[in-house]
């Protein structure tokens, strides 16, 4: 028992769980690294699409980063982003097929967003920064993080659109009859595209605002 308390102590370390920790705020993928942008204006128009999304990413990025740092060394420098795109591929074809399996009408929502993630800069980035030159659990946590830091926002951004936009969240009415009886309109303005760069604008403000040495560092 006492053979594995080190083990434990090293997988779970401080600087073990930074790369899951940072990427929640002080170094967000999206309002922080500002990558992902387009999937954040496409699919959270509702939050059940946003949801999936998250989930996929979080998975495709997991798991991609924990694969390619495991081969990181037997793969030739001049390949390596050929290897990154066939590993993210494979997942990618497995999540979507997934998808249409279990939640056949999100999968349609998501249309080829699904597959867009191939491309996602946030989950090339990763590989290439991070899981090529770190150990397995690293990159897996590295991954792990900045997949939830990247769902975070959509979360975020999609409940805003979703309850203002449509008056629901995940399709069940929220705001009650009696306020549209008294003259309340859902904002139709929040269900398009450019509400949700506005959305992600003002969270970057308000980040930055409360975080004021990433405006000293840019």
């Amino acid at each position: 028992m006492d053979d594995n308390k080190p083990i434990k102590e090293s997988l779970f370390s401080k600087k073990n769980l930074k790369p899951l920790i940072d990427p929640f705020s002080t170094n967000n993928p999206v309002i922080v690294q500002i990558l992902g942008i387009c999937s954040a204006l496409a699919v959270t128009a509702k939050l059940k699409p946003a949801l999936v999304m998250a989930i996929s990413v979080i998975f495709v990025i997991s798991f991609s980063s924990l694969i390619y740092s495991l081969i990181r060394k037997t793969v030739p420098p001049t390949i390596r982003i050929i290897v990154q795109l066939v590993i993210i591929s494979v997942l990618v074809i497995l999540v979507d097929q997934i998808l249409k399996a279990f939640v056949y009408d999100v999968s349609k929502q998501l249309s080829v967003f699904v597959g867009l993630i191939i491309t996602n800069c946030t989950i090339m980035g990763r590989l290439e920064a991070f899981a090529s030159n770190n150990n397995p659990w690293n990159s897996f946590l590295d991954g792990l993080g900045n997949g939830a830091g990247y769902g975070l926002i959509l979360i975020i951004v999609a409940f805003v659109r979703e309850l203002f936009g449509s008056g629901t969240l995940l399709g069940y009415h929220i705001i009650p009859q009696a306020l549209y009886n008294a003259g309340y309109v859902d904002n139709g303005m929040m269900i398009l595209p450019p509400m949700a760069l506005i959305l992600i604008g003002v969270i970057i403000w308000v980040h930055r605002s409360f975080n004021k040495e990433l405006i000293d560092k840019n």
